[in-house]
């Protein structure tokens, strides 16, 4: 049996004292928010997570789902009553809009109940998580008698909801869609295709589920500029708002998949079912990548979860698994063997892990907060600024927290040794449960790319120049603090190594495009290195005015000494990744094809 206890305490000091949370006032939502609310919100999605949902992740992973012959979906047991939690708490509506019966609370805070929900369960939280990625797309691009329709439904978690983009032809390459959309004299579309790969496309945990659904209109364009975005539930609605006959879409099967064993992963059978267009015709990836971005930022927050939850296990066997003798001689005198965590190699696993997790648990709630000020302030400049934030750290946030949550899960399982191949032990469903976020939402190769070739010369590369710009003050400003260059130096020469990446690529990708490719995945994980160098400065800075106010205290110096961790022994990487990206692309396309 696995444990997992919410961080509480970190997300404490990020809000209240790095971020200064109560500084947002200003903006709708937020001093509805205040410090009571937020800590009853965080302290009741960490009971929630901890004993209510954490608990069922082995009975989830165990069982998984069941495909009856009707198509109908049996959720693993447990799954439903959880679920009811859920929805009556009203955690799904926590930063929805007012209008539809959301609480219209900060995303912030939203992002921090996923992390402990995805860290206690992820197969399970990818249920709710869906069902917000929808309302938000229909928030932004739905009519408003479709909003009227499905969103207090939706808020409520009374329906859940899906996004329906992959056909076994084509995943990123949307443009080989074939599924079809034939318009009725009521204004409503016949939608016929297959889908697969559909996170939560079938369950019985809700009374309707409304499907998102890209298709092309008989007569469209070809490729990407002929997609069109429809809402399509499982049961029509009456107009009371009442479900009512079922319409023509069944899941066709259940895939049998590495993890997440728990959220039913369905192909789904479009076979003449009804369907309304949201938004404009042949502009439906519009809407689509409303959804998309929110759940990019979703598979980021769960990178982070597993590799927090992995963590947690992999300290708490450390500290009870007796294997040989400290090198600087026993520790446990009263033991035929030392704790393993007595050894520098385990402690350098764990040290790695915990360094990541809190700076990219800084990071999110960064992001997070920029995503409150781009959909809540008044001010266009403000709003701008915000929104180039989110454009360039998306892609950032979803590759590297992905890749960093599997490799650390990883390390856990390795701390655990033999033990951590066992299933019995819980370990090992963090690893695989963790490898799917590196996969959908955009592998992280597109991420990479996205990053180099679309977010990188955006707007003349507004948002990068802002960001070194940031970046360059901050160090600047503290560089001749004594207490503040351990953490100060290491950044400055990491920034200095992601500017002089950027030039190169300014200089050399334009005429030869495969050394952006080449040098894309180098790139994105050097700019999140910088990034969480940078997160880890200003935590620093917090925690060490926070002594000199109120004294040291464990918290307090613990941040510290894994600070200077992380700028000792991480961050360094980033000379390694700039010298591959100044490789180029020759070496990696000079082989054929057949001579792989």
């Amino acid at each position: 049996m696995t444990i997992y206890k919410a961080p509480v305490e970190e997300v404490g000091f990020l809000l209240n004292d790095v971020f200064q949370f109560d500084r947002y006032n200003n903006l709708p939502g937020f001093a509805d928010a205040a410090a009571d609310v937020r800590d009853a919100i965080i302290n009741e999605a960490a009971r929630l997570s901890e004993e209510v949902l954490h608990p069922l992740n082995g009975v989830g992973d165990h069982e998984g789902c069941t495909r009856h012959d009707d198509g109908s979906v049996a959720t693993p047991k447990g799954f439903k009553d959880a679920y009811k939690q859920i929805a009556e708490g009203g955690w799904m509506g926590l930063s929805s809009p007012t209008e539809y019966g959301g609480q219209g609370l900060p995303i912030t805070l939203t992002q921090t109940v996923q992390e402990f929900l995805n860290s206690a369960n992820m197969a399970f939280a990818m249920y709710p998580g869906l069902t917000m990625g929808a309302a938000a797309a229909l928030t932004v691009h739905g009519s408003p008698e479709q909003k009227q329709t499905y969103l207090p439904k939706m808020v409520s978690g009374e329906w859940t909801g899906t996004m329906n983009l992959t056909e076994p032809q084509c995943g990123t390459d949307l443009g080989l869609l074939r599924t079809k959309a034939v318009k009725q004299a009521d204004g409503s579309y016949k939608i016929t295709g297959t889908k697969i790969f559909i996170s939560a496309g079938e369950h019985d945990m809700a009374d309707n589920i409304i499907h998102l659904v890209l298709a092309r209109i008989e007569g469209a364009p070809a490729g990407i500029k002929g997609i069109s975005l429809f809402v399509v539930p499982k049961f029509l609605v009456n107009p009371d708002g009442t479900v009512g006959a079922r319409n023509g879409v069944m899941c066709g099967s259940i895939e049998h998949k590495m993890g997440i064993h728990g959220n039913a992963t369905c192909t789904m059978n479009y076979d003449g079912a009804t369907g309304w267009l949201v938004g404009e015709e042949n502009k439906g990836m519009q809407g689509m990548f409303v959804m998309m971005n929110e759940a990019r930022l979703g598979v980021a927050v769960q990178g982070l979860a597993q590799s927090e939850v992995a963590y947690q296990n992999a300290v708490e066997y450390a500290r009870e698994r007796l294997q040989g003798r400290a090198l600087s001689g026993p520790k446990a005198t009263d033991k035929p063997a030392d704790p393993i965590i007595v050894h520098p190699d385990i402690r350098r696993a764990l040290l790695t892990m915990r360094a990541f997790n809190e700076a990219a648990r800084a990071l999110v709630l960064w992001t997070a907060l920029k995503s409150d000020v781009a959909h809540r302030s008044s001010d266009a400049k403000e709003r701008q600024t915000a929104d180039d934030h989110l454009g360039l750290m998306t892609p950032v946030l979803k590759g590297v927290l992905t890749d960093g949550g599997f490799a650390n899960a990883v390390a856990a399982q390795q701390v655990y040794g033999g033990h951590g191949y066992i299933a019995a032990n819980g370990v090992e469903q963090f690893v695989r449960d963790a490898r799917i976020a590196m996969i959908y939402e955009g592998a992280n190769g597109i991420q990479a790319l996205d990053l180099v070739g679309r977010k990188l010369p955006r707007d003349g590369g507004r948002a990068v120049m802002a960001f070194f710009a940031e970046v360059g003050a901050f160090a600047k400003e503290h560089g001749g603090d004594e207490a503040m260059k351990p953490f100060v130096a290491p950044l400055s020469t990491s920034l200095g190594h992601l500017q002089k990446a950027t030039t190169w690529l300014m200089m050399n990708a334009m005429a030869q495009p495969d050394n952006a490719g080449a040098a894309a995945t180098d790139y994105m994980h050097l700019f999140g290195l910088v990034a969480m160098g940078y997160m880890w400065a200003k935590m620093a800075k917090v925690a060490q005015d926070k002594i000199a106010a109120e004294g040291a205290k464990p918290f307090l110096t613990r941040k510290l000494v894994t600070g200077r961790f992380f700028a000792e022994r991480m961050l360094p990487e980033t000379a390694l990744r700039l010298t591959r990206i100044e490789a180029g692309c020759s070496t990696v396309m000079e082989l054929p094809a057949e001579a792989f």
